[in-house]
């Protein structure tokens, strides 16, 4: 198995549909030790159940928005696992508001707490693992195509994407003479709890099921997988990328409509 004998955090488990459990259970599947990470009290009640599905401890309460709680957060993850192989980092959050309509009309604070909550946090997160990862250990993030190009009503998020794919590559660089890699994946669009807030969403799927190179939608299992691979050691030569697991949309034209 890929990832036996490995240990790894898990921050962003909202639900059973969410990418980060699908990675969760990939890893797993192939032998790691998985400990989960929820935004708040309120995330407990559905996530405990899934983490039973590990067979992982209670998951940690981090609110990434508060740098001290970052820090009480680690000192509970370092009881339960003092060394960790692999952080999978799977935050994002934005007004509702503002995924929709024109970016032009981004709020300040709508644009401060998008990239507080889903790109800073990433630094946050590093900085306060760095003492418990192990030599050679992974990082990853997940990103989408808004990052690079212009996705109606994805908006804020996008910019907070480019942001977060950016910081992989300085993180990448940071970390790299200490082995460390860290790599992000750009998913296509599959039905998360984040992505149902994004205006116009059930377009971009049905559009991707018919332009992607696949004629299908990528699946939280497909992003699982691809997930697994970049935190074991087959991806020990990969740092500072952007791996997408789109079924291939990203190679397409912009011209291609659903009508196609």
């Amino acid at each position: 198995m890929l990832l036996e004998g490995k240990k790894g955090l898990i921050f962003g488990v909202a639900n059973q549909y969410s990418l980060a459990w699908h990675i969760a259970k990939a890893a797993r599947e192939q032998g790691a030790e998985v400990l989960l990470s929820v935004g708040g009290e309120r995330f407990l009640r559905k996530v405990q159940p899934l983490a039973n599905e590990l067979d992982s401890p209670t998951p940690i309460v981090c609110d990434v928005s508060n740098d001290e709680n970052i820090k009480v957060a680690f000192d509970e993850i370092e009881k339960v696992m003092p060394e960790v192989d692999f952080v999978v980092h799977a935050i994002a959050t934005a007004k509702r508001e503002e995924l929709q309509g024109r970016y032009l009309d981004t709020s300040r604070d709508g644009f401060a707490l998008a990239n507080e909550v889903s790109t800073y946090s990433l630094v946050a997160i590093c900085r306060e693992a760095e003492r418990l990862l192990t030599p050679n250990a992974s990082i990853l993030t997940l990103s989408y195509l808004g990052a690079i190009r212009a996705v109606p009503a994805y908006n804020v998020m996008g910019v907070s994407k480019a942001g977060l794919e950016a910081s992989v590559r300085y993180l990448a660089n940071d970390f790299g003479p200490s082995g460390v890699r860290v790599n992000a994946i750009s998913a296509g669009p599959v039905k998360t709890m984040s992505a149902s807030a994004v205006k116009g969403f059930k377009d971009k799927v049905d559009i991707q099921q018919v332009a992607a190179p696949l004629r299908r939608n990528v699946t939280g299992e497909d992003v699982g997988k691809a997930g697994m691979f970049l935190l074991s050691d087959w991806a020990s030569g990969v740092t500072g990328e952007v791996l997408y697991v789109d079924c291939g949309y990203n190679i397409m034209a912009d011209f291609i409509t659903k009508e196609t």
